[in-house]
């Protein structure tokens, strides 16, 4: 399987294309990110592990680059099989401080990017007679989410309506596709989020963990095995699915009402 990860120099897209490359579920892989350094490190420890990798350093928000991403692949391996969009944007603003350039940077993120990827990869698919799997990484926020993260949870609606949109579109094709929504998850990326947007000490996981249900944070490898099946051949028939991996069950219990300091002012 030659499988594309955007968003595959850090966090949870490194910890799927770990996962891919441990279990050998692809025998090649196409890493797209903005870190250069990063990402050429990880395309030669996974070439040296015996999965042939390419880093290609893009903004998957460029319209530009999903077509761009394709045509490499195309060229570096002769096919793509899978696909897995992970890049996104979760800057912070409420109703009352957002912009439209603000909002407009999520949804090209975080819905335009990976619709024009799954676009051109599903093109090559279909030419080449390919059985895909694609999967999206939606987060929980998707069913509504806070008031400082509402351009972010609107994109990650927006992102399960096309999951299921697509799905139904590609099955006729032998092209499935599925979404992934993680819960508060543990990365280098929210510890950085925590610190410099969100105001949180440096302690902040070690305050937030006991808060939650099972006492910690969603961790990366979590995601990543759910992801990695729902690519895989053993995922079979599922299609058109937007799997929760948290600790919540939605619509059970009692919802609490905002705290003030939830409650944006205008």
């Amino acid at each position: 399987m030659i499988t594309i990860v955007s968003g595959g120099t850090q966090g949870l897209g490194e910890a799927v294309a770990r996962r891919l490359v441990d279990d050998g579920q692809s025998t090649g892989l196409v890493l797209v990110g903005r870190s250069v350094e990063r990402g050429e490190a990880l395309a030669e420890e996974f070439t040296g592990l015996g999965t042939q990798t390419v880093f290609i350093p893009a903004d998957i928000g460029d319209p530009e680059s999903p077509e761009a991403v394709v045509e490499t692949c195309v060229k570096e391996f002769g096919a793509v099989h899978g696909v897995v969009n992970v890049a996104a944007l979760t800057t912070r603003a409420t109703l009352f401080d957002d912009t439209p350039d603000h909002v407009d940077r999520h949804f090209a993120v975080n819905v335009k990017g990976p619709y024009f990827l799954i676009q051109a990869a599903a093109r090559v698919m279909i030419e080449t007679g390919t059985a895909g799997s694609i999967v999206n990484v939606g987060s929980t926020s998707g069913h509504g989410g806070q008031p400082r993260l509402t351009a972010y949870s609107m994109s990650k609606g927006a992102l399960a309506v096309m999951t299921k949109n697509l799905a139904y579109a590609l099955m006729r094709h032998n092209i499935r596709v599925n979404q992934v929504n993680p819960g508060w998850m543990e990365t280098e990326s929210e510890h950085h989020t925590q610190i410099t947007q969100d105001g949180a000490p440096e302690n902040w996981l070690e305050l937030a963990s006991p808060t939650r249900p099972l006492g910690r944070l969603v961790q990366p490898w979590e995601a990543a095995n759910l992801i990695a099946f729902c690519l895989s051949p053993e995922s079979g028939l599922l299609t058109g699915n937007v799997i929760d991996i948290d600790q919540t069950v939605q619509g059970a219990g009692e919802p609490p009402l905002p705290g003030s300091e939830e409650t944006p002012q205008p």
